[in-house]
Parts: structure tokens; C-alpha cells; sequence
């Protein structure tokens, strides 16, 4: 039988610096050298020495130190960052084993679209909530394009092209066809366009992001993608909006199928320039590698590709 070797030199050193990683991170919450003592129950001379070891591992100062005050350096903020975010993946590691990844706890931090985190994610959520009592949920809802990792978000719900990196991973939940739509309302005062030609002569409901319109994305049989902005729009930032606008008969919109299909469905959308559709966008669930593992996050992620499976986000084409 092949044995592993220890290396019992590093093991030491990493004893060593667990040690001293939870005295700096008791010490920069007390921001007191003689309250982290208490709490850890050794002397004010040992948690001194203990984070003066530390420094002198990583090069740098954690603490300004004077005989008034005990503050956190850049550097000291950024290692307390990451301390943090270890500690919690060491602390979910134990609920693992201890076999309390059958009742998930804790917080968990979702951001989505607004309109598909309302109608599509809520009544999921709702319903995990009733299995898992113990899991607490902190939602928002925005149209935003945000930095899970920067942000401190668990989860993130983002429809269209992912920037790939080595921080975050991600999981396609469904393909969604993005489709122009107007009210009957609409398209009975004004007719029914039928080419890019027309369309520049209706009035549009575009999205809003960053001070500028976003882009439709349209693509006419056999021609490449094009992207097209109205010159007279009606500008929202908010996709629950744009959908209000749109059955109000304020103008044409583009909207995720998911979004729209129970309207088209009712008679209260119709769905115009099906030629000139393009190809369909992603809706992915994206979480940063840090949460892979954390109970909480994977019991989430588990019931939405579960869901995706069954078709609930819409076709996995």
C-alpha cells in the first residue's frame, strides 16, 4: 500500500499560522489587544507575539499600533477580507462532515434581474425557504451588472454573455429567446412592422443602464447579428417597467421569452418580427469558487439545475 508523506515541518507551520490567523482576526474585531486576550483566554503578551509572528511571515504590518489605538492597515483590511472568507469555507467544511448539510443554515446573498428574480426565482425561493426553515435569504433585485466576488454575493442570476474568469462558476439554467413585442393596443394604431426599415419609425421602449439606451440585438434571415437603437424610445432601467409600459401601449419592447410568454399567451402581447429574432441568450447562475462547497449556496444551486432540468427557466436548446 502506497502511504502518503508528511511533511510534518509545513504541518507545524500551518498550525502556526492558523493560530495566528484567528488571533489577528479576534484581535482586529475587538480592536484591542487586551480584549482578544480575554476572549481567547491566554495572556495580552501572548496574542502580541502571536500576531508580531504573523506579520513577520507575511511582510508586512496588519496593526497600526500606538499606546491609544489598535487599527487595521491596508494591508490588515484586505487579510482580514480574506481571513474571513476562509474561516467561513473551514466553519461550512465542518458542517459538511457533521452531516449538517441536510438542514442547511445561515444567511445567503442572491442578486437578480428584477423582473425574472419577481416572477421566476420568488415562488423557488419561497418554496426552499418552507423546506430548509433555517436558511435566511438577503435578496436584490436590480439590473445591474455586479461583481459577485467584490460584493459579497452568493448568488448571482444573469442573462446574456458571461466575461470568463477564474474567480466565479457558472451553470446554465436555460437558452432564452429574446423577442420584440407590443400591445394590441399599440400595434392597432400604429400597424405591424415587418423590417429594420419600420421598425426606426415606431416608438420603442429601449432598456437603460449607465446613462445610455441598450442595444436590441435583431438578425434578419441568413445576415449576421446587428444591434439596433431607436432614435424616439422611451428609456427604463427596470424590466418590470419596460413589461408595464409594453402592455400599456407605449411602445415595442424586447423582452426574454420567459418574461413574455404568458401574455402572448392571454392576448395581451403579440410577438412581431419573428424573422428577424436572434440567437437565443443563456440564463445562468453564477456563484464565486470560494462558495462551491458551502452548504447553504449548494442546496440553492442543486434545486435551481433541478428545476432547469424540468424546464422550469424555459429550453435547454
Amino acid at each position: 500500500m502506497r502511504r502518503h508523506r508528511v511533511n510534518f515541518m509545513s504541518t507545524e507551520l500551518a498550525a502556526e499560522s492558523l493560530r495566528g490567523i484567528t488571533h489577528f482576526v479576534v484581535t482586529a474585531k475587538s480592536s484591542s489587544f487586551t480584549e482578544a486576550a480575554e476572549q481567547l483566554g491566554i495572556t495580552k503578551s501572548a496574542v502580541g507575539k502571536s500576531v508580531a509572528r504573523l506579520e513577520e511571515r507575511l511582510g508586512t504590518r496588519l496593526f497600526h499600533r500606538s499606546t491609544r489605538k489598535l487599527s487595521l492597515t491596508s494591508d490588515g483590511e484586505a487579510y482580514l477580507t480574506s481571513c474571513l472568507s476562509a474561516l467561513e469555507i473551514l466553519d461550512s467544511a465542518e458542517n459538511s462532515l457533521s452531516r449538517r448539510q441536510e438542514n442547511p443554515a445561515g444567511t445567503v446573498r442572491i442578486d437578480m434581474p428584477a423582473s425574472f428574480g419577481r416572477n421566476l426565482m420568488m415562488p423557488l425561493l419561497l418554496e426552499i425557504m418552507t423546506r430548509y426553515p433555517a436558511l435566511r435569504l438577503a435578496l436584490t433585485f436590480n439590473d445591474r451588472l455586479i461583481d459577485p466576488v467584490e460584493e459579497g454575493v452568493d448568488l448571482v442570476l444573469r442573462l446574456g454573455e458571461l466575461q470568463s474568469t477564474d474567480e466565479l462558476i457558472a451553470r446554465c439554467l436555460s437558452r432564452q429567446r429574446l423577442m420584440l413585442c407590443a400591445s394590441p393596443v399599440y400595434l392597432a394604431q400604429h400597424g405591424m412592422p415587418d423590417s429594420l426599415e419600420a421598425l426606426k419609425k415606431h416608438c420603442c421602449i429601449m432598456g437603460y443602464r449607465r446613462g445610455a439606451p441598450l442595444a436590441w440585438r435583431l438578425r434578419a434571415a441568413g445576415e449576421r447579428e446587428s444591434k439596433f437603437i431607436a432614435a424616439a424610445s422611451h428609456q427604463i432601467s427596470d424590466g418590470d417597467a419596460m413589461l408595464m409600459a409594453c402592455l400599456a401601449g407605449a411602445g415595442i419592447a424586447q423582452f426574454p421569452e420567459s418574461m413574455v410568454n404568458s401574455h402572448i399567451d392571454a392576448g395581451n402581447l403579440v410577438a412581431i418580427m419573428a424573422d428577424h429574432m436572434p440567437v437565443p441568450v443563456e440564463l445562468n447562475v453564477v456563484w464565486p469558487r470560494t462558495r462551491h462547497l458551502i452548504p447553504k449556496v449548494r442546496i440553492i444551486v442543486d434545486e435551481l439545475l433541478k428545476k432547469a432540468g424540468e424546464g422550469y427557466f424555459g429550453e435547454l436548446r
